[in-house]
């Protein structure tokens, strides 16, 4: 049988980061409620007993407001309506100033088995200037907390090319990541997203330049080595076997429903999005849904993604692109930006700081 991901965005947050360009919208008890029935009625809508589901992913915005009672009415729909693999893994991002011992071990008694804890760094500093409630201390708790739940996966997000964040700073994050009972790690360059606050003269004047982003980019992929996260993707670390089996959907072409306001979905051959509005979607009886892709996966966004995986992209699968592309690998080789085997090509480090440009120079 084929698999499925299931993706459920939860908009709600506490407070909005500055930095953040998620659809997100405050956190009210009785808007939470009337959203998590809205979720169930989407999931019988999709009901599918032909797939096995072996990925549910809850993201936001911060999921981890939600009651562990409402995470579990949830489940129970997908379980209902979906065959869930008996190793599915079930991820549920949060915030650290949300998860207190009661919550955590009630996400864990609901099935939650992977946390993706928002730390964002370990200096209080740096995590002033972003903006985050939370200190280092309340995220090392809260990490500490989870595994006493139960927790045995857990990954934290990292930030990097922050004001003035040098590599001795990083190595501070890294090291403190790497004394608590973390095997992943999410790690992304500040970027300054349009209409945010942070987009603004007074933020874009205190960021690192160019090359001390690059410089910070490649000390995180060999720090975070030599603390055994192995990177598997662009942005992603983990120890062997902790990779993040659902965000591998998306850069795999493998089949997911994302369920919520701003959720996309890859299903049946098709690419689909639901428009930024909550009280659209609360209001539905099925979310709506806009067509982005009729016939998605082909060739070029197939490569597109499986080179942001250390892994690569088999050329021997299209035979047919092998000879055009292997004319172009000798110079990206020489500057030391892929690695080819005859069979497999993938970027280097240094290539995946450039990512966006060796990969249209590969495919186009």
């Amino acid at each position: 049988m084929k698999s499925l991901g299931i993706y459920i965005h939860v908009p709600f947050c506490g407070r909005k980061c500055a930095y953040c360009d998620f659809y997100s919208l405050p956190y009210r008890k009785d808007t939470a409620g009337d959203y998590v029935q809205a979720v169930m009625r989407n999931i019988r809508h999709y009901s599918d007993r032909g797939y096995i589901t072996d990925t549910v992913y809850f993201g936001g915005g911060t999921p981890s407001l939600l009651t562990a009672e409402e995470v579990s009415l949830i489940l129970r729909e997908i379980k209902e309506n979906f065959l869930l693999a008996d190793d599915a893994e079930i991820t549920l991002e949060a915030n650290p100033n949300t998860l207190s011992p009661d919550r955590l071990s009630g996400f864990f008694s609901a099935g939650i088995n992977r946390l993706s804890v928002g730390v964002q760094s370990m200096n209080d500093s740096e995590l002033h200037f972003l903006g985050r409630t939370h200190s280092a201390r309340r995220a090392e708790k809260a990490v500490l907390d989870a595994y006493a739940a139960g927790f045995r996966n857990i990954s934290c997000d990292l930030m990097t090319a922050l004001p003035g964040q040098t590599a001795e700073s990083l190595r501070y994050s890294i090291e403190r990541f790497a004394e608590l009972p973390v095997t992943h790690i999410s790690s992304y360059l500040l970027k300054v997203e349009e209409g945010t606050p942070f987009d603004c003269d007074d933020v874009k004047a205190l960021l690192p330049d160019d090359d001390e982003a690059a410089s910070l980019y490649l000390d995180t992929v060999r720090l975070l080595g030599e603390k055994g996260f192995m990177q598997y993707e662009i942005s992603n670390f983990s120890h062997p076997g902790y990779e993040s089996r659902h965000n591998c959907r998306y850069w795999k072409c493998l089949d997911y429903i994302g369920i919520g306001p701003s959720a996309h979905s890859c299903y049946k051959g098709k690419r689909f999005a639901v428009p930024r509005d909550a009280a659209a979607f609360v209001g539905s009886d099925v979310q709506p849904v806009t067509v982005t892709d009729e016939s998605p996966c082909g060739f070029e966004e197939f490569a597109m993604l499986r080179l942001r995986l250390t892994e690569g992209l088999d050329l021997d699968l299209f035979p047919e692109q092998k000879s055009r592309i292997a004319k172009k690998i000798p110079a990206l080789e020489k500057a030391g930006y892929v690695l080819f085997d005859g069979k497999n090509l993938s970027l280097t480090p240094e290539g995946m700081l450039v990512s966006n440009a060796v990969i249209s120079s590969i495919i186009f």
